[in-house]
């Protein structure tokens, strides 16, 4: 017979606790706003269980994948969404974009031609990718286009050839982006950077008096764009007209103070004149400025070197070969 402190010390079963109530979608994209992927991920799986599943679950799917770079499997969680909501922009933007981080551009372009307008979160200019997109599938009039949409110009206009031209020489499509800056130059004679643009298009091409020639000519009616100047001595250096060279990059150190590139140019072109102290003064200011450019330490130790300097000199070339090791691809080994 069981006595009484036996009867006290009986366990007495826990009350049922409550299961938590699970988030809601927009609690869920708080989450997501937060950058709280994998808590967000989880939440949605738990919500994806349920039926029926509530409406936007599969886009946020899409984003958290989106961000976590795995298009793939974002473009399908899009292609849910849009199956569940054919009127869901956002996923159909998102969709696009996914296809285009796919390589698959051509794919991509009526997803982003149905949502080419910004809502509460979009993050990328969708007429921008849209016109990624144009040029990739070879469309240029219809990249120039959405180009000139991003930026609200008319779309025949000559800063719309121009802007495209840019883009075009961006993604290293040569001819036709010199093709529509001669255009720009056709429709407006006098628009500001069309000869800058077609001078870095020569340049690009080693056609050094195309583009010294074309660079004079933006000199002459923007003279105080220190890019000019810059290309311009890039231009003159690699023709071999160091004294020209020299004063070009001067002119835009004048200009723009704090941007490293003048300062490197002028250390090589005051080398090739052998002043190994005026390019010395000029690239350890450059080294000042961004320390992880190979190439400045590479020629500030040629300075020193040609100064006698020889332990500087080393100093230089052991951190500019550490750079550029640093900065090359490495081949995977792993299995």
């Amino acid at each position: 017979m069981l006595g009484v402190g036996a009867l006290a010390q009986s366990p007495v079963p826990d009350a049922p606790q409550a299961a938590a109530a699970p988030m809601t979608v927009e609690q869920i994209q708080s989450l997501i706003d937060r950058g709280r992927n994998d808590e967000a991920m989880k939440n949605l799986s738990a919500l994806a269980s349920r039926s029926p599943e509530p409406a936007g679950v599969e886009r946020l799917r899409g984003v958290v994948l989106y961000a976590q770079n795995r298009f793939t499997e974002a473009e399908s969680a899009f292609a849910a969404a849009m199956a569940a909501d054919p009127k869901d922009l956002e996923a159909t933007q998102l969709r696009g974009l996914a296809l285009f981080r796919m390589g698959k551009p051509a794919i991509a372009i009526p997803y982003l031609e149905k949502a080419n307008q910004w809502t509460a979160h979009t993050k990328v200019d969708p007429s921008y990718v849209l016109a990624l997109c144009y040029l990739d599938a070879r469309r240029y009039d219809d990249a120039r286009h959405a180009f000139a949409a991003q930026y609200g110009f008319a779309g025949d206009s000559a800063a719309a050839y121009l802007v495209t031209a840019r883009m075009l020489l961006r993604r290293e499509y040569v001819p036709i982006a010199q093709q529509f800056a001669s255009k720009a130059l056709e429709l407006n004679p006098g628009l500001p950077l069309a000869h800058q643009l077609l001078g870095e298009i020569a340049l690009s091409q080693e056609h050094l008096d195309e583009a010294m020639q074309e660079l004079e000519k933006e000199k002459a009616t923007n003279p105080l764009d220190p890019a000019v100047y810059d290309r311009l001595g890039d231009a003159y250096l690699r023709a071999g007209k160091y004294t020209q060279a020299t004063q070009a990059l001067q002119q835009a150190v004048l200009l723009e103070p704090n941007a490293t590139g003048p300062y490197i140019l002028l250390g090589k072109a005051l080398l090739k004149q052998q002043d190994a102290v005026a390019a010395a003064t000029y690239l350890e200011r450059a080294v000042q400025m961004d320390p992880s450019n190979y190439m400045t330490h590479s020629l500030l130790g040629q300075a020193y070197r040609a100064l006698g300097k020889q332990e500087e000199a080393s100093r230089e070339q052991h951190e500019a070969q550490r750079i550029q090791a640093a900065n090359e691809p490495k081949l995977d080994t792993a299995h």
